[in-house]
């Protein structure tokens, strides 16, 4: 089999489940924008911001590192998924020494929407701290399935996980409601504890899903051991602190839009404000997931092949198609936005311009995400470090800028910016640091006319649905003219 056509199944396979799982959790974004104000979503999105940037610092860039490190040293396996575990337990450990003895002051800094009780926002910080810890206990479980070559077992316990979410979810918001109003046996006694409408039970659903995922991940657990080497997990977290900076940087680049849209903007709007950005954003998702899905398959894949003679062929070969496949993501939900706008209450559609630039947003990011293999490999991790600081700096200083005059436009934009930066930076270094003959003109070729379908489509012809896609089918046609002999070259077999 090439490895190009391995390469492509291992990423469908993870895309299949990646697609579901966030396919189905996009679902209960049109749940929550048609159950919960504007200023109650608000609060949704700004926690959730936090917890991503909390989850990033907690992984501790282990992910990388313990793929890096079964690549380095093949005959010390198990010492390092011992090694890659013990750096998340210890980091968890810490985390909460520094949090639960100060749980009322990070409640009064978190507490955005003051309509809401103290003691509600206590709670759902203590939600927060709880599932940030499992989720963290998973990541390396969950990277050993992907080294073993498990697909499917990895899938099926992300789908686990967001059924079960999805599932709470609809029993507290619909399920117990509809009990008790019609006032079946038992009633009575449920609703002296329920609180209708409580955003709470979102986070407790996350907490039950996140504690059933670490139950189905027992099995890797019961495979670590006390055989701990101290030379490698220094030199491991050597090579993770740069990755973890980078991906901390990510984050940044990701959420600190929510919370300063949160701290910056007057108390009476900034809720509000942030709940139509969040809500809409959700839109871009579909992009996004493309992004992990890649991330998930490229990963494992790239290093395993590291050493082949023709990795840098191979590389160059798979960002070719991942241009084409992403700029057509880019185009297709811009073309079907007017459709996908109802996955979201109507209240929520006077921020449907924010999706255009996120969408590019996550363009750039993706084609950094595949370009980023050069300083992966080469072991210049600290690379990672310097362009997503560079990310992270220009989505501070914009930041504080522009969203006091221009609110989530200015979010939106910045993010845009932020990403493409990086996506520059990286090419230029890994080119001079780790060259890929990369086909820069006929990439850029396929961005550029990508940007220029997609301003047509949203701008020109006001979103309308058959102008787009028939837009859309003139990219596809193009593609397959120019690239039909190549894409058939990957089902061909060596």
């Amino acid at each position: 089999m090439s490895t190009a056509k391995k390469f492509a199944g291992q990423t469908a396979i993870y895309g299949i489940s990646t697609i579901a799982s966030r396919t189905l959790n996009f679902f209960l974004t049109s749940v929550y924008t048609r159950t919960y104000s504007r200023n109650i979503y608000g609060i949704f999105g700004s926690m959730f911001a936090y917890a991503s940037l909390l989850q990033a610092l907690l992984a501790f860039g282990m992910e990388t590192t313990f793929f890096r490190y079964l690549n380095k040293h093949e005959d010390k396996k198990q010492q390092v998924y011992n090694n890659s575990f013990a750096a998340i337990f210890i980091t968890t450990l810490i985390f909460l020494a520094l949090t639960l003895p100060f749980i009322n002051p990070i409640t009064n800094y978190l507490r955005i929407e003051k309509s809401t009780s103290f003691q509600d926002y206590r709670l759902y910080v203590l939600f927060f701290i709880s599932f940030l810890v499992i989720d963290s206990w998973c990541v390396v479980p969950f990277a050993k399935v992907r080294a073993d070559g498990r697909p499917g077992r990895y899938g099926f316990i992300k789908l686990a996980n967001v059924i079960t979410f999805i599932g709470l979810n609809i029993v507290f918001i619909y399920i117990i409601p509809f009990y008790i109003r019609h006032h079946f046996a038992g009633s009575t006694l449920i609703s002296s504890w329920f609180r209708p409408g409580w955003l709470g039970y979102i986070f407790l659903s996350n907490l039950i899903a996140s504690s059933m995922t670490l139950l189905l991940l027992l099995p890797e657990l019961l495979k670590l051991r006390f055989d701990f080497n101290a030379d490698m997990f220094k030199n491991m977290l050597a090579y993770s602190m740069p990755i973890l900076v980078a991906n901390f940087s990510y984050i940044i680049n990701e959420n600190l839009d929510k919370m300063l849209l949160g701290k910056m903007l007057p108390s009476t709007i900034s809720s509000e404000q942030v709940g139509i950005y969040t809500a809409c954003a959700k839109i871009s998702i579909f992009l996004s997931i493309f992004v992990q899905a890649f991330r998930l398959g490229a990963e494992p894949f790239f290093f395993s092949h590291a050493k082949n003679k023709n990795a840098g062929q191979t590389y160059a070969r798979i960002m070719d198609y991942f241009v084409i496949a992403v700029c057509l993501a880019f185009i297709g939900i811009t073309a079907n936005i007017n459709l996908l706008k109802y996955f979201i209450g109507s209240n929520y559609w006077i921020g449907l311009k924010v999706v255009p630039p996120l969408l590019f947003g996550y363009v750039s990011l993706g084609i950094y995400m595949n370009l980023s293999v050069w300083y992966k490999l080469s072991d210049q991790t600290k690379y990672g470090l310097y362009i997503s600081g560079v990310g992270a700096i220009l989505t501070v200083v914009l930041l504080i800028i522009f969203i006091p005059k221009y609110s989530y436009m200015a979010a939106a934009w910045i993010s845009l910016i932020s990403y493409a930066s990086m996506m520059v930076l990286s090419y230029l270094w890994g080119q001079k640091n780790y060259p890929i003959p990369y086909n820069l003109k006929k990439n850029l070729a396929y961005i550029i006319s990508s940007i220029l379908i997609v301003y047509l489509s949203f701008y020109i012809f006001k979103r309308n649905i058959f102008a787009g896609n028939a837009l859309l089918l003139l990219f596809i046609l193009t593609a397959i003219y120019f690239e039909g002999k190549n894409l058939k070259a990957i089902f061909i077999k060596r």
